[in-house]
């Protein structure tokens, strides 16, 4: 089937496509797919599965997945085990030059072996500071300090981005201040927006125009700049990211299931309310019905892919050629060396 790639990224059931789930993946509002731990349970069964995905479409669909490391690696099996990210910033802490170096190599490694498998890209790097507040965020953050996160995530991405990743920062404009958990609350930031600014922007403004693919918003509301959470608002996508920031990649929304996405409605308002905020593409998972639900909302009120969704989509498909084995095996040796007790 060839056609546009469209603004909703949905999931798929299990360790290969249903029925449903290649009838949901040819909707012509579908634009790419997230993976979940439910769907590895071998690195020769994931290619088969990404495979299968990739033939249903072209423009192929992108296929994604939370493969930050530490606590969120989807996959494991098969695959280098990544430490969490607050070590790259202890690395810092004693030698920021080895740990830049080091940054690199992760990202090298994530990004070789996931598209070794076909998965096209991670929702990476973390960019949160590290305010040892939000249980949610703690150790999947760099560092306390919102200029380390800016190297280290520089570096990270430059890894990937050699290896032929894209990269996607999140979770704009700062998850680690708010102690609240957006899968399960709202949470709310009442700080300034100068307060924010300077620390938790910082790392963004930093890699905005420096080769970050994409950002992800929080389902965070920061009340003094905003009453909508950020990825629902203009005020922060459209007037600060694209704007002050200048930042021309995608957008994705952070999972509209999630409560922190509750405040703007059923299912079809929130990605109205996304959308119309300046999100490029909307995330659903862990609910195939209220996809379908989504998909008829959207198609009944005339949503269609636009020509700005086209183009930042490109940098999202991975390119196999772009690794080679001797490079991975250097990184993968530096950082399992790294990583040891």
């Amino acid at each position: 089937m060839t056609f546009p790639l469209g603004p909703v990224m949905a999931d798929v059931d299990g360790f290969e496509l249903t029925a449903d789930d290649v009838r949901r993946l040819q909707h012509p509002l579908i634009g790419g797919v997230i993976l979940f731990a439910r769907n590895f349970s071998s690195p020769d069964q994931l290619k088969k599965l990404t495979a299968s995905i990739h033939a249903l479409r072209e423009p192929m669909l992108p296929i994604a997945v939370d493969h930050e490391g530490g606590r969120v690696q989807r996959f494991r099996d098969g695959f280098t085990t990544i430490p969490p990210m607050r070590l790259l910033g202890t690395h810092w802490d004693s030698s920021p030059q080895k740990a830049t170096v080091l940054a690199g190599n992760v990202g090298y490694v994530i990004a070789a072996e996931l598209i070794a498998h076909g998965v096209d890209f991670s929702f990476a790097p973390v960019l949160d500071v590290d305010w040892g507040e939000s249980g949610v965020i703690g150790d999947r953050a760099f560092h306390k300090n919102p200029a380390v996160i800016a190297e280290l995530g520089r570096a990270l991405m430059a890894g990937m981005a050699k290896a032929g990743m894209g990269s996607v920062g999140k979770h704009y404009p700062g998850h680690g201040f708010v102690r609240a958990d957006s899968h399960h609350e709202i949470p709310m930031d009442d700080r300034s927006f100068e307060e924010i600014d300077k620390a938790d922007l910082f790392p963004f403004c930093a890699l905005a125009r420096q080769g970050m693919s994409a950002v992800m918003p929080a389902h965070v509301i920061y009340s003094k700049v905003d009453s909508k959470p950020a990825g629902f608002s203009s005020k922060w996508l459209k007037d600060i990211l694209r704007g002050r920031l200048g930042f021309d990649g995608l957008i994705f929304s952070d999972d509209l299931s999630m409560e922190g996405a509750s405040t703007a409605g059923n299912v079809t308002q929130r990605a109205h309310a996304a959308l119309d905020a300046g999100c490029d593409m909307v995330l659903l998972c862990n609910d195939p019905m209220r996809t379908d639900e989504l998909l008829q909302g959207l198609t009944r009120d005339g949503i269609t892919p636009g020509a700005d969704l086209s183009r930042r989509l490109q940098c999202m498909h991975g390119n196999p050629a772009a690794s080679n084995e001797a490079e991975y095996k250097a990184a993968r040796t530096a950082l399992l060396a790294s990583s040891a007790p």
